[in-house]
């Protein structure tokens, strides 16, 4: 059995927060929030839809580059974990005008506060049943 405390209600609370400032900062593309957010380390990674990056500077790079094109999206079956004070997931789907997807975000309490130390984007593959080829049914930039 571990003796990890999980989901104690004040660090579920802060990680909650958070994350919705997080998603407010996505539909809003407010860069320096997104990067503020993300640990900046070489240690970093950020798997999107059509992107692997690793470290902080490629994930800002990306950021400073690319416009993101969701002017709304909605959030689904989101589960927040947190497991003793300073480590927690997070873990949803989403819908965009492009489609539906799905996001995990792995955030760990620093002295500096919470920052994102891992995230994965993904868009279901669908089949295209006229010319049988594979495609992703989103756009860039959705998390």
């Amino acid at each position: 059995m571990s003796d990890v405390e999980i989901n104690l209600p004040e660090v579920h609370a802060e990680l909650s927060a958070i994350f919705d400032r997080y998603e407010r900062a996505l539909i809003e593309n407010d860069i320096d929030v997104l990067n503020e957010l993300f640990w900046q380390s070489d240690h970093t990674i950020r798997y999107g839809i059509s992107e692997n990056l690793h470290g902080f500077s490629e994930i800002a790079e990306y950021r400073r580059r690319v416009v993101n094109k969701q002017a709304s999206r909605s959030l689904g079956n989101t589960v927040i974990t947190t497991f003793g004070n300073n480590f927690g997931t997070v873990n949803t789907e989403f819908i965009v005008e492009g489609g539906r997807g799905r996001q995990s975000q792995t955030w760990m309490r620093l002295n500096h506060g919470w920052r994102i130390v891992a995230a994965h984007v993904s868009m279901p593959v669908s089949h295209d049943t006229d010319s049988g080829q594979r495609r992703s049914a989103a756009a860039d930039n959705t998390a």
